[in-house]
């Protein structure tokens, strides 16, 4: 095989491990962005669960106030009731 042919090809051998030394530094480095990507997936679901946990206890807490506050509404709408009553009563009473 003459020198000239033989140089080429080395020279063509050396290029080819060239550019697949690059491309896998670009297997590296995408497999580093993609255990980066995984980490930051998990971190955000971790954080919507806690804010979907916080959320939640939150309807419940108003659920509780709102049902808390009918119940006294009717408290007093029956104590208000009661008063009108006893007016009503005391003005019957005035009249006679």
């Amino acid at each position: 095989m003459p020198e000239e042919e033989l140089a080429a090809r080395v020279a063509r051998l050396e290029r080819q491990v060239a550019d697949l030394s690059e491309r896998s530094a670009d297997a590296a480095a995408a497999r580093v962005l993609a255990a980066g990507a995984d980490r930051d997936v998990t971190e955000v679901r971790a954080e919507l669960r806690a804010h979907t946990g916080t959320l939640n206890a939150l309807r419940e807490d108003q659920n509780d106030l709102r049902d808390e506050m009918r119940r006294s509404f009717a408290t007093v709408n029956t104590s208000l009731q009661q008063i009108v009553t006893l007016l009503e009563a005391a003005g019957q009473d005035d009249e006679r």
